[in-house]
């Protein structure tokens, strides 16, 4: 049995193409690769918006899209939130990568992404555990930051 993590992206990044686990800016996200990297796990990967399940070494641009719920008064300019369909054929795609680098029947997984990453993909993974379920975003941060390598 495996032990992979899994993060969602985050909507702050850099201006251009970095690695995965360097473009995504928020403190939430590098927080929650800290403490990915304090449970030694087999694997992690990045649940992205875009790009569907990302290796944090992959190279990527910038992009603006989100499977979260933003109101269109809350929306920046450009910002392509997923609709219910296009969110069911996210988690297809990214459960059909998962199962091709992982065994969604055997393997744990730990997941530090919210419920709009999670409800498309979660009736296919047996083994799921969630550190962060239920906690707000300061309480995320504060359990993050608890638990992680950093200060």
């Amino acid at each position: 049995m495996k032990k992979i993590v899994l993060i969602s992206c985050v909507s702050k990044k850099g201006k251009s193409k970095a690695k995965a686990k360097d473009l995504y800016q928020s403190a939430l996200f590098k927080l929650s690769l800290s403490y990915a990297q304090s449970l030694n796990p087999d694997k992690i990967f990045i649940l992205s918006a875009l790009h569907y399940l990302l290796d944090p070494e992959t190279e990527i641009e910038p992009y603006d899209v989100t499977l979260s719920n933003v109101p269109k008064n809350k929306r920046k300019p450009g910002l392509k939130v997923l609709t219910s369909s296009e969110k069911i054929d996210w988690g297809k795609k990214v459960i059909q990568q998962l199962s091709k680098k992982s065994d969604l029947k055997n393997d744990r997984y730990i997941i530090l992404a919210g419920q709009q990453y999670l409800k498309p993909i979660i009736k296919h993974i047996k083994h799921i555990e969630q550190p962060l379920a239920g906690l707000r975003q300061g309480e995320r941060l504060a359990f993050l930051k608890k638990h992680s390598n950093n200060e």
